[in-house]
């Protein structure tokens, strides 16, 4: 598995994954997402997952760990572009309704921007 890193403007950065999201690559991708939000600062991050060709239930899992080290540090995690076999994985396990998929990088920081704060206390 390859991933790349392109920060963009502001506290964002797209994750590009190429290859096999599995047991093997999880934990690196784990450290990678850890990483890009603890020492780079980037809160808002998309994972571009057109590159993907697979993702096993261990990649899954890393894809939740990185949404909730993202809202915890006050950011977002988005995912675009997946493919047929990731999109099967997303719905059989009903996490598409929680990490939900976009059509585009951009579709996830326009949305990212479009949302507005919640009041304190809600």
């Amino acid at each position: 598995m390859r991933f790349d890193v392109e920060p963009t403007s502001g506290h964002g950065a797209v994750i590009r994954l190429t290859g096999r999201l599995n047991m093997v690559a999880a934990p690196g991708f784990r450290e990678l997402l850890a990483h890009v939000l603890d020492q780079e600062g980037r809160k808002q991050i998309v994972v571009d997952l057109a590159g993907t060709e697979f993702m096993d239930s261990t990649g899954l899992g890393a894809l939740i760990s990185g949404l909730k080290l993202a809202r915890l540090a006050g950011g977002d995690l988005r995912i675009a572009r997946p493919g047929t076999q990731v999109m099967t994985v997303l719905k059989l396990t009903n996490l598409d309704q929680i990490l939900r998929p976009h059509d585009t990088v951009e579709e996830c920081f326009e949305l990212t921007l479009s949302v507005p704060a919640r009041p304190a206390g809600s």
